[in-house]
């Protein structure tokens, strides 16, 4: 499983051997079962996590007990609660596998004496930063301006593996709307 994460930093960045074998010492190898929390709300996060298998939904539940999805992270991607993490508060966030999932986890102190450590670790992170706030940016505005039928193929377009994998009701939830009313754009899109 390391072995995924050790070929995503070699495609991202230039380590030396020593710098490699230090990041790997402080990994911590974790599975989780479909279904099974990573993290759940009131639990301060304490990780940085990389996915190497598998697929994982961050969501809130309301009042009502509806479930809001926030987003959904599956292999090469990282997961986890920034504002948890970063301001250790419980979190607002569940964090639970989609799908059988593997992740290599990191303490965030370790993960930080990583990056005071190895300068192109760093680089590498603020620029995966800099994308995920881009991203984050990206997602608010297509909420705000897309009709319902354009977020669905925005969404299929900039993740296509994602429906065959996640269910629709989840999809349903992270677009924002009824599961009645996405079935209803899958239909009508499947006839253009």
């Amino acid at each position: 499983m390391y072995e995924i994460f050790q070929k995503y930093l070699e495609e991202k960045t230039e380590l030396t051997q020593a710098e490699s074998e230090r990041i790997q010492s402080f990994a911590i190898i974790k599975k989780l079962r479909k279904r099974q929390y990573l993290l759940q709300e009131g639990d301060i996060w304490k990780y940085d996590a990389f996915i190497t298998q598998g697929c994982v939904r961050t969501y809130t539940v309301d009042e009502k007990g509806s479930e809001h999805v926030n987003s959904f992270s599956i292999e090469n991607w990282w997961t986890g609660d920034r504002e948890s993490l970063m301001m250790q508060q419980p979190s607002r966030f569940n964090i639970d596998a989609i799908e059988d999932t593997e992740l290599v986890l990191f303490t965030h102190e370790n993960f930080e004496l990583l990056c005071r450590e190895i300068p192109a670790f760093n680089n590498m992170v603020n620029t995966i930063l800099q994308r995920s706030f881009i991203a984050a940016q990206n997602r608010i505005q297509a909420s705000l301006t897309l009709t319902a039928e354009e977020k669905y193929l925005n969404f299929i377009n900039k993740y296509p593996g994602f429906a065959s994998r996640i269910p629709q009701t989840m999809i349903a939830s992270y677009l924002g709307m009824t599961p009645e009313t996405l079935s209803r754009i899958r239909k009508q899109t499947a006839k253009k």
